[in-house]
């Protein structure tokens, strides 16, 4: 690696920092001096021949640390967690209740729907027209007059 390769800096070459001059006030205008210390401005040329100016900055002191607030006892905390703990052991269980509650509702629809169901298989049985049983229809009326020779 050589000086003469761009990008390269020259050991010899030193880099060269320029003050500015400070600018001229107009006699009897006040000077309002700003809050704090202002820095003074330094320019540095790069190799390149740019100047850059600005403010030579020290860094800022490090944010103190902030209070540290004392912790919470392991006893607030295990009542806290063993409260929530309890109101969703009783939610869950309310809501059990509730279903327990709608499925004893449900069975016994039904168990209704099924006895009325199989009630009326039994009374179409009982009382049905009597298709079923092979047995012959007679007609009482008709059957009287036949046998009397009624004729109308």
């Amino acid at each position: 690696m050589h000086a003469d390769q761009p990008g390269r800096l020259p050991a010899e070459q030193a880099v060269t920092i320029h003050q500015p001059t400070p600018i001229a006030t107009v006699p009897g205008t006040p000077i309002v001096p700003l809050p704090g210390v202002v820095p003074a401005v330094q320019s540095v040329v790069l190799p390149d021949g740019r100047v850059i100016t600005g403010y030579a900055i020290t860094p800022a002191p490090a944010p103190a640390l902030i209070e540290q607030r004392p912790a919470v006892s392991r006893a607030a905390v295990n009542i806290a967690l063993g409260g929530i703990g309890f109101a969703a052991a009783c939610g869950g269980l309310l809501i059990l209740t509730g279903f327990i509650a709608a499925l004893a509702a449900f069975v016994q629809q039904l168990i209704t729907l099924a006895a009325v169901i199989f009630g009326g298989w039994i009374v179409v049985q009982v009382l049905g027209t009597g298709r079923d049983n092979g047995g012959t229809t007679v007609n009482i009326r008709k059957a009287v007059i036949k046998r009397n020779h009624f004729h109308h």
